[in-house]
């Protein structure tokens, strides 16, 4: 299964009444080759602070209109992001909220949830843990099953990302994005135009868009990050990988945590812009080196969340 441009064109006519359409920014970053034009979708000024509420909201309203949202509402496992997405997204169709998060989650994600009035349950350890344990409660419960990143309308509505960029963005783009599990990457993927590219960025200990590329099946993979409570899935998903097996529009790079740590910094000294560790891997990616920019194309990078402390 595949999520096409036709799909994120219905995610974003059902989400905009309700969504931020968020703002993008030219300027110039340093990276280790000298200044470089970049343009900054500030996705992180999405309600929520990450981008998370576009596909959660889709697959919640999709959900209603074909009757199969219950009284039980909705229920999503997450490191965190994810579980604000479905957070929002149940509040604004009206439905109560589950959430199965890792213990390791960071407490200012896990105070934002419970502050929303969702119901929090802290299971196992890793991401991986936490999702078998939310299979179990939704069928227990009812609860309309929402997946943080392999789930078709949490991809398209991920991808309306990329419609906001063309429209704001002329001529064609190379897009970095960090990655996860991939719902993000494929989601832009579904709006790739001639010309435009993507890199997938990960970190050196979460990299399973890489090995799997490298392998050319999905594998497990063993995590070991600072971006880990973000970008912390353990295979790369079904509908990311089939968005970009190949597909000579995407790339992936890797990062290391060093790396990671000095871009997130780096943008808050010169922009004042504070983004999660997971985010800030994008911008490594372009920092390093590890993604240069092309003379025939804008380099866009999508700041896609900032459920962070400064003092982190």
């Amino acid at each position: 299964m595949t999520v096409v441009r036709s799909d994120v064109d219905l995610a974003r006519a059902a989400i905009a009444p309700h969504l931020r359409r968020t703002p993008t920014l030219r300027t110039t970053i340093d990276t280790v080759h000298g200044p470089v034009e970049v343009v900054l979708k500030l996705e992180y000024a999405q309600v929520g602070g990450c981008f998370k509420p576009r596909g959660s909201l889709w697959a919640t309203l999709h959900a209603q209109d074909q009757g199969l949202l219950t009284d039980a509402g909705v229920l999503v496992a997450s490191g965190g992001n994810a579980a604000i997405g479905a957070t929002i997204a149940a509040r604004i169709v009206g439905v109560p909220v589950t959430v199965v998060i890792p213990e390791t989650a960071p407490p200012v994600k896990i105070d934002a949830l419970r502050a929303a009035g969702a119901r929090v349950h802290l299971m196992g350890r890793r991401y991986s843990e936490a999702a078998d344990a939310a299979v179990a409660l939704a069928e227990q419960t009812g609860a309309l099953a929402l997946h943080a990143y392999d789930l078709p309308d949490v991809v398209a509505g991920a991808g309306t990302i990329g419609l906001e960029m063309i429209d704001d963005v002329p001529g064609p783009l190379t897009t970095v994005v960090c990655v996860g599990g991939g719902g993000l990457l494929a989601g832009l993927a579904a709006t790739l135009r001639p010309g435009d590219r993507i890199v997938g960025v990960e970190p050196l200990g979460a990299s399973c868009l890489h090995q799997a590329l490298a392998a050319r099946t999905p594998v497990p993979v063993e995590l070991e990050s600072i971006a880990a409570d973000s970008l912390g899935a353990t295979s790369v998903g079904g509908l990311c990988w089939n968005a970009v097996a190949g597909n000579p529009a995407v790339g992936s790079v890797l990062v290391t945590d060093e790396q990671i740590i000095a871009a997130r910094r780096m943008l808050w000294d010169t922009h004042r812009i504070l983004v999660e560790h997971g985010t800030a891997t994008a911008v490594a990616g372009v920092v390093s080196g590890a993604v240069r920019p092309q003379p025939d194309s804008t380099l866009c990078i999508v700041l896609c969340g900032a459920n962070t402390a400064l003092a982190v």
